[in-house]
């Protein structure tokens, strides 16, 4: 059955495979970006951020929905200044929140629906430099959890938190050969993750044949988050 499902943050990486991912699937997209986006057969809105006063009104009914904005920040603890904590959780979390509660009440309340937040491997397993992004990524773990069982049955909340995935945004962590080998060695798969091992859980994530998922954290990490070699 063709599903319409919502985008936000339609400029990354892994947003741009998942979009090719559901148009694959014949379902119907409408794509909010910071950037001017221009995608064939998708309803695209250029916002300035995704604070509620800058989201724009949609009038057709959804059967789900993906929260993409992020950033990486990584320094140490006591070079991250608090006007960093609060943009971190503006990007990651009040971002999310407030895209929620506007788009929500389109899932007609006779039909299911299906929310995916982004949320990062950094959140399970300790690492330096990540302060900011695992206590914004945090909020988004508690978030699923919360709003899985408030919005049960109809209404699925999942996330899917990568590692380290070879995208523009994490292009400085591995624009060498050196770091990209250091990063490969560390992952119990032995590489970087793709955008396209991200879209299809996302994708999963969002059809019927995930119909009985809801409240989970799906690590697509390459094991990183769970496993010690």
């Amino acid at each position: 059955m063709s599903k319409t499902i919502l985008i936000a943050g339609a400029s990354s990486a892994i947003a741009q495979s998942s979009i090719i991912q559901l148009q694959q699937k014949n379902h119907t997209v409408i794509a909010l970006s910071r950037q001017s986006l221009t995608i064939p057969g998708v309803e695209c809105h250029q916002v300035e951020g995704y604070q509620p006063e800058q989201l724009p009104a949609i009038d057709q009914p959804l059967d789900g929905m993906v929260y993409f904005p992020g950033a990486i920040n990584l320094k140490p603890f006591n070079r991250i200044s608090l006007a960093d904590f609060k943009n971190e959780m503006d990007i990651h979390a009040w971002g999310a929140v407030s895209v929620l509660q506007k788009y929500v009440p389109l899932i007609p309340k006779t039909q299911t629906g299906s929310v995916v937040l982004l949320g990062s491997v950094a959140t399970q397993l300790g690492m330096p430099y990540h302060a900011s992004v695992s206590m914004a990524k945090g909020a988004i773990h508690g978030l699923t959890l919360a709003l899985a069982a408030e919005w049960a049955p109809r209404i699925r909340v999942n996330t899917v938190a990568p590692s380290l995935t070879d995208t523009p945004m994490g292009e400085k962590l591995i624009n060498t050969p050196e770091k990209r080998e250091f990063i490969e060695k560390k992952n119990p798969m032995g590489k970087i993750g793709e955008v396209e091992d991200i879209a299809h859980a996302i994708t999963f994530l969002l059809s019927d044949e995930a119909k009985w998922i809801t409240g989970q954290v799906v690590s697509v990490d390459g094991g990183m988050g769970k496993l010690k070699l």
